[in-house]
């Protein structure tokens, strides 16, 4: 159960990466600006997210496949 549990967390982590990145690059294609805040200050991803919601909703929401990974990797981890 400990191999599946870490492949689940590595999958969730790949995905979120993936789409992450995706929305840097659209932040750095819509000004240098919001690439490095996006990168540098806190929130403001976010604000870019809402402000940008046309352009960033799809990798947004792609991203959000990773939670399932998540949790079902977090369930299988073993107690003790």
């Amino acid at each position: 159960m400990e191999a599946l549990a870490a492949t689940c967390m590595i999958i969730g982590a790949i995905i979120a990466i993936i789409f992450g990145f995706i929305l840097l690059m659209k932040a750095f294609q819509e000004s240098i600006l919001w690439g490095l805040g996006y990168l540098f200050v806190p929130f403001v991803s976010l604000i870019f997210i809402i402000v940008h919601w046309q352009e960033a909703k799809s990798p947004f929401l792609k991203g959000l496949i990773a939670l399932p990974f998540y949790g079902l990797g977090i369930a299988l981890m073993p107690t003790q």
